[in-house]
């Protein structure tokens, strides 16, 4: 008898169909992941088997894990369920964690909510579970805040709250999304570590296929709902059959289209950058110990060029961006956008418009569209008008009316083209586009970076693009910067940088970033 059994599971909320017929098994010891873009239903599935589900929602069909009838237990057995039976990694762990209670207490909550212990029984049994998930108390204290810890580490934590009673089942709900590509492979790592040494099986949800190639041992794909194919890790490239997964592996390994121009004119000079922050005192007396976060950092930005930045979490790469856009001061050297001074002289920093990752997060909700839009107009000192706005949506593949609709109508693809239309409205010379797909769908983002790389082609854009997926520099990159601890350790031609890595934190890193099989031979 299977650990996890979903049988015919279909799922309505106040009588909208979310899922049908979804059926999915999973045994002890095994590792199944379930594939599908934002909408799919693959965290309601999830969240079917925990029984965390909105008012309104009505399931039918059938859910047994370990035995249990999860439709028909009532909410005390579900309550014993949960965190002892099954555990629950989300995928943002800061939102996951209680910022004002030390990571100590959350874990040992989790295991005296279920177990008569002792405060301090319950905390040697935090300490064995975070030091089970490579927290070492010699490293990591108890007394350790959320903030304190880096996004890595914070995910370490959610999994050792997940794992303390040992659970039979897993789930992982995107664990690894907003993580760089050593820190990612590091979790996943953990995550198949920690199911041969329980036994326990591991239901891995994500939107993209490289990521589970490795670990799992079978693969579920969901689209709008419904399971639309499912087969061996190994042997889904080769044997995959619905236009839909095909789509996804090819969307995994999209290469775009670059015809754009580079010349030889240098459009952005970093020459020997400095930044400093004041550290934290050591004592109440004591004088801050500075921190050097970029040092000495030199490149050129050659115009029509798209230049990869990338690097792990805390190397420097967002502080440098900020440094470039004028933001934060630097102690040290120049930078240069067409000869002008971006820290002197005002009329530079006008020339340059940044993308963010989270689209949704960097426009308020409170505003339409046409507004949003026209926010770069309002350095210069004027309204942008209808025209202008228009103009600017239709380029990145959106309406003219779109501009009289609030943000949350649209998707998070959606989204991103407004936050690219909404940099281009000034027509500036350069595009800093930090992280800007790495929240994507697999489909989304092969669809934003071939706007990019047309956009690129028609207009003679500029590009630094600052990411730590490796995948996405390798498919739309001329040149790559490796950046770590503040300096550029390698650089040169993207194709070269990956096929004949000189440094040996260039060759961690693309040995830490997932790919998928060849397709080659495959039939489409």
């Amino acid at each position: 008898m299977s650990l996890l059994s979903i049988q015919d599971l279909s799922l309505s909320i106040h009588g909208t169909p979310i899922l049908d017929r979804v059926s999915i098994d999973i045994e002890p010891g095994e590792v199944c992941g379930v594939i599908g873009e934002s909408g799919s239903g693959k965290s309601l599935t999830a969240f079917s088997v925990m029984q965390l589900l909105p008012d309104g929602a009505v399931c039918s069909g059938a859910i047994r894990l370990a035995g249990t009838d999860i439709l028909q237990a009532d909410e005390q057995a579900l309550c014993n369920m949960r965190g002892k039976t099954v555990g629950m990694v989300f995928q943002e762990p800061m939102t996951a964690l209680n910022p004002v209670q030390t990571i100590g207490q959350q874990v040992a909550e989790t295991i005296r909510i279920h177990r008569k212990t002792s405060r301090a029984e319950a905390m040697a049994l935090a300490a064995e579970s975070l030091a089970r998930c490579e927290l070492p108390q010699d490293r990591f204290p108890l007394s350790r805040y959320p903030h304190e810890l880096s996004g890595g580490q914070r995910q370490r934590v959610v999994i050792a709250m997940a794992i303390a009673l040992r659970p039979k089942l897993l789930i992982a709900d995107e664990p690894t999304t907003a993580l760089d590509v050593t820190t990612q492979a590091e979790i996943l790592s953990l995550l198949k570590q920690l199911v041969t040494e329980d036994g326990m099986g591991l239901m891995l949800i994500t939107h993209d296929l490289a990521v589970v190639t490795d670990i799992a041992d079978h693969i579920v794909i969901m689209k709008t709902g419904e399971v639309v194919e499912r087969g061996r890790a190994e042997t889904l490239h080769r044997e995959m059959q619905h236009p839909y997964t095909k789509a996804l592996f090819e969307a995994s390994t999209h290469q775009p289209e670059t015809a754009g121009q580079i010349e030889d004119t240098v459009l952005l000079s970093v020459k020997n950058v400095v930044r400093d922050y004041t550290g934290a005192r050591t004592s109440l007396f004591a004088k801050p110990t500075p921190f050097r976060a970029v040092n000495d950092v030199s490149f050129n930005l050659h115009k029509g060029e798209c230049l990869g930045l990338v690097g792990e979490s805390g190397c420097g790469k967002s502080t440098l961006t900020r440094a470039i856009l004028g933001l934060d001061d630097i102690q040290g050297g120049s930078i240069k956008l067409n000869g002008l001074d971006v820290h002197a002289d005002e009329s530079a920093r006008q020339q340059m418009q940044v993308v963010f990752q989270d689209p949704y997060g960097s426009f308020n909700p409170r505003h339409k569209v046409g507004r949003l839009v026209s926010e770069p107009f309002f350095r210069l000192g004027r309204q942008a008008t209808d025209d202008e706005i228009a103009d600017s949506l239709i380029s990145v593949g959106l309406k003219a009316t779109d501009q009289d609709k609030y943000i949350h109508e649209f998707s998070g693809g959606q989204r991103q083209r407004i936050a690219i239309a909404r940099a281009l409205i000034i027509k500036p010379d350069l595009i800093i586009l930090d992280e800007a797909v790495s929240a994507l769908d697999v489909s989304i983002r092969a669809q934003i970076l071939d706007l990019l790389a047309e956009l690129s082609s028609e207009r003679g854009l500029t590009y630094l693009f600052i990411t730590h997926d490796l995948t996405v520099v390798k498919a739309i990159a001329d040149r790559v910067l490796v950046m770590q601890g503040g300096q550029i350790i390698e650089q040169g031609e993207t194709e070269t940088v990956f096929s004949a890595p000189q440094q040996d934190y260039t060759k961690k890193l693309i040995a830490a970033a997932p790919e998928l099989p060849s397709l080659e031979g495959v039939s489409a």
